[in-house]
């Protein structure tokens, strides 16, 4: 589809610029450029954002920096310059959203407090995003993901009874980034009836805690929190995976009393089990797991991984199959709902998931990752800036005019 033809996207003609690296900022501005915002992403000269130097897995790209900058545009500055500085504020002064998260007080240095932009600009929109939060007494502590994960207490109920495990994943980034782009959208709207502009502090603890909001009430007033389970759940049995006879491993899931009388009658059959005592409520099936899945286990091991299934299908149990990234690429479900697209880099197209949602009334956009300062003419043009003036900027020592 054409530019003439693209049908209008929520957030067209909203500017954005974003002082960010790593994950969380990345991905909250990705979310933006999604809806139609420019995304002016502001690196350090000559290596950009340490991010892409993660690993070489796409194409000798990294996997990370692939994933969270398609549809930006790439600002190389080095912001310690005055004439770098310069630049950013003659942006700033046509911007709908700063987002940033630097080191903790770095932006401050930098004369970029939400306190002196606002004073300045009192339409635009501040996202802090950092570990801990812009006061309290961690608020000058580096944080990385697996950091917040360890302060959040993530890594107590995650893994197994001997070892507690990480996410395989940035989950505390990821977090941070989901309520920095749900808290902008809020903030845009919000101006949308005041006309002014808001700052927002995303702090990376709070948002993973929010996260962990089943585990802390479990825990409630002292009470023991949740064991660590490995892949199963630690509160309904039976729900993981177990393994078949031909060696398959099947996911499933139970929710209430009535599956469980479905799962022993029609998967199981051994309806009896349904009324045993040590297994006639979730309570008593969590107290005595050990018991039932040597039970389970002693059944399926008759059975192959498609036999149970085929059974577990039939009998209405939700189960799932226990993918590797391989089975995730080749999804039959994402592939029947088309939810793949190409997506250029800088060295060459690769296929990239939509975001989630399907929305009638507009298309994602879907544009190139870029290199490192690959913009940096072109908008340095749209200022009014010479060609002179642009070759300075790079210069050493550069001063303002």
């Amino acid at each position: 589809m054409n530019a003439s033809t693209q049908r209008p996207r929520p957030l067209d003609g909203i500017t954005v610029i974003s002082l960010e690296h790593a994950v969380a900022a990345p991905f909250c501005t990705r979310q933006l450029a999604d809806l139609g915002a420019r995304v002016i992403k502001v690196e350090r000269t000559g290596v950009g954002d340490f991010a892409r130097g993660y690993d070489q897995r796409v194409l000798g790209q990294s996997s990370h920096f692939t994933w969270i900058n398609r549809s930006k545009e790439s600002l190389a500055l080095d912001l310690k310059q005055p004439l770098a500085q310069e630049a950013l504020m003659q942006l700033l002064s046509d911007t709908d959203v700063l987002v940033q998260n630097l080191a903790p007080g770095a932006a401050a240095r930098m004369g970029l407090s939400c306190e002196a932009l606002r004073s300045k600009f009192p339409k635009l929109i501040v996202c802090d995003i950092s570990g801990y939060g812009a006061d309290g007494p961690y608020r000058d502590k580096k944080a990385y993901d697996l950091l917040i994960q360890s302060e959040a207490g993530f890594l107590s109920i995650t893994g197994s009874p001997e070892v507690p495990s990480k996410a395989g994943i940035s989950v505390a980034d990821i977090a941070a980034g989901m309520y920095a782009y749900t808290n902008i959208m809020s903030a845009l709207l919000l101006r949308a009836k005041t006309g002014e502009g808001s700052h927002i502090d995303v702090s990376m603890l709070e948002a993973l805690g929010e996260w962990m909001g089943y585990p802390m009430y479990y825990a409630y007033d002292g009470a023991p929190p949740p064991p660590r389970t490995g892949a199963s759940h630690a509160s309904i049995y039976p729900y993981g995976p177990f393994v078949a006879g031909d060696g398959g491993t099947v996911m499933l899931g139970l929710q209430n009393e009535r599956e469980w009388q479905a799962f022993c009658d029609k998967v199981l059959e051994q309806p009896q089990l349904a009324k045993d005592a040590r297994f006639d409520s979730n309570a008593h099936r969590n107290e005595n797991r050990d018991a039932l899945k040597a039970e389970i286990l002693r059944l399926f091991g008759a059975l192959t991984a498609q036999q149970i299934v085929e059974r577990l299908d039939a009998a209405g149990i939700a189960n799932a199959h226990v993918n590797d990234m391989a089975g995730l690429w080749a999804h039959p479900q994402l592939e029947a709902r088309h939810r793949w697209r190409s997506v250029p880099t800088p060295k060459g197209d690769v296929p990239a998931l939509l975001p989630p949602g399907l929305n009638s009334a507009f298309d994602y956009r879907m544009d190139a990752v870029p290199a490192v300062g690959e913009h940096t003419a072109r908008i340095l043009a749209g200022l009014g800036w010479s060609a002179e003036r642009i070759e300075a900027l790079n210069a050493p020592n550069n001063v303002a005019d």
